[in-house]
Order: C-alpha cells, then structure tokens, then sequence
C-alpha cells in the first residue's frame, strides 16, 4: 500500500514507496515471515519520519536498508526464543499464489500477486533457518542483496571484519544445504506435476519412485492443527503418509497447483479455504525435502492468484 503525504513527507514516501518491494525483501529473508517483515518495514517508515525531522536524511533507501535490516534481525533475535517452545517443527511463512489454469483455479486478476524478490525460494530460508540470527542477516545483506560489509556492519553492530567471518560462515552452511543436482524451473513444474498426478490418482509405486529414498517430510501444524511432530524420513515412510492423508481427505479436501515463494508447490482447499501448501525440493528428478505448511497462522485465507507459465 503506497503512502500518500503533502511536501516533505511526500517526497520520503515516494522514494520509500519505490524501495518498498527490496526492503519487504530483505527483512522476509531475515525473518522468515513476511507478515512480520511488512510489520517491520510499515514501522521503519515511521522512524524515517521522524530521523528526517531531526535532520534531513540524505539518502533515504540506504537508510532505510540499514534499519530494516537492523529492526529485522532484533525481531529474528526474539523470534528465535519463541520458536524453542513452538508445538512441532516451526517452518517459515510461504508467500503462496494460486494457479490459474488447468487443474488450478479459474479466474483472478494475475496483477494481483505478491511481488518477491526471485531469489528467496522456500528451501532456501528453511536453510537459512539453521543459521544464526547474525549470521543470517550478514550473508542476506551481501549475498542476496549485495551491501558492502561496512554497511552490514552497521546494521548487525559488530566490525565488518566480523561480518565478513559471519558471512562465510553462513555461505558454507548454505552451500552444504544445496541439492547437489540443481533443477530447472520447468524441470521442476514437471516433477511437481508427476508427484501431484500420481498421489492424486492413489498410485503408490508411482509416488515412491517420484521420493528419493532419504527424503524428509517436515509438517507444521503450530499447535493449531494436525500435523507430524516430528520429520518423517525415507520414502516408505513419507509416501505413505501422503497417501493416507489424502485418502482420509478425499471427500473434502481438493489438491490443487499453487505457486509457494515462486515455485510449483502442492495446495489443499477445504471449503474454498487453503489449509495445506507443501514445498518441494529436487536433487535432479526425485524430491529430497517436502515442507508442509498448515499452521493457519501462516496460510493466507483467500490466497493470491498468479497465471499459469508453460515452457
């Protein structure tokens, strides 16, 4: 929502307004949430405000990028306490689109989306989970987004020689949580379509051979509804669980194609209403992580929609 002001006001808005989509960004790859982040960025707006009554501020998306970055990482430091007593796996909060088009839903105006940043996909921030809350700001702020280390410095408050070793540090974790094999989006869309034709259509042998047989399911129910406490691990394992959740929801619950952070993921509507999105990650053709979201809290009610993409 764009910020409407007279004068001086006006022209901080404006800017603040063009670099909103990149400081969303920023604070949803630090936190995980983007519900959170846009709470963060709504209340750095008002900081800014008040910063340039003080004394102008010169370069305001620059400011605004240090203390976004800076609020971020204090909430991903307090979030990080509140998640050791979360019920189950806590996973991050997906940015979820419904599909337009066939098997998807029908209808929707495909402007009306989410705008992220492409290259926070949904495996890469439950990798970024591992880290820790400095670690993952410094390594966001230079790998994702490209900020010197003075700056980064800045907003973690430590030197940028250390930034710099907390950023390494986070680069090596990332790289060891990284499909060895990387997929094409179109390789991916196909491999999504194969698991999702073959589990709704009860096959499985099918939906086994489409698991590699090391393959984690991680569910997240958040105390509010049903979901597994633990990870499930193995195909065997994995592949029934789909199988029998699906049967047991058959007569009303509908999978559909959704989009979750940019890719094609698997959704359950109940009633109109989402109450599951599942990601999935690839090592070559076969799925190696599934992260199933179904904490009502960080669901969407009336998702947005996005039109299909064939290649």
């Amino acid at each position: 929502m764009s910020i409407e002001a007279p004068g001086r006001e006006g022209e901080l808005a404006t800017t603040y307004d063009g670099a909103r989509t990149r400081l969303v960004s920023i604070a949803y790859a630090v936190l995980g949430s983007h519900s959170e982040a846009e709470d963060v960025v709504a209340d750095c707006w008002l900081r800014l405000v008040d910063a340039d009554r003080r004394e102008p501020v010169r370069d305001v998306e620059g400011w605004a990028t240090v203390t976004v970055a800076r609020a971020a990482l204090d909430v991903a430091r307090s979030a990080r306490r509140r998640r050791e007593v979360y019920t189950g796996p806590w996973l991050p909060e997906p940015v979820v689109a419904l599909v337009d088009g066939p098997g998807g839903v029908d209808g929707g105006d495909p402007l009306d989306r989410v705008t992220l940043d492409d290259s926070l996909r949904y495996a890469l921030l439950v990798v970024l989970e591992s880290l820790s809350p400095a670690e993952r700001t410094s390594w966001v702020l230079h790998d994702l987004f490209g900020l010197p280390f003075d700056e980064i410095a800045t907003a973690v408050g430590r030197t940028p020689a250390a930034v710099r070793q907390l950023a390494s540090r986070a680069r090596t974790h990332v790289r060891a949580g990284a499909p060895r094999v990387e997929v094409t989006p179109s390789e991916h869309d196909a491999a999504v379509r194969r698991f999702l034709a073959a589990a709704a259509g009860g096959d499985l042998g099918a939906l086994l051979e489409a698991l590699d047989p090391d393959v984690v399911l991680t569910s997240d129910g958040g105390g509010f509804v049903s979901a597994a406490l633990r990870p499930i691990v193995g195909a065997d394992k994995v592949g029934r669980f789909v199988a029998g959740i699906l049967s047991r929801n058959a007569a009303t619950a509908r999978v559909v194609p959704i989009r979750v952070n940019g890719e094609l993921g698997v959704g359950v509507m109940e009633d109109g209403v989402l109450t599951t999105a599942t990601s999935f990650t690839f090592d070559g053709e076969r799925v190696v992580r599934m992260d199933v979201i179904r904490s009502p809290e960080k669901l969407p009610r009336h998702p947005r929609r996005t039109p299909e993409v064939t290649s």
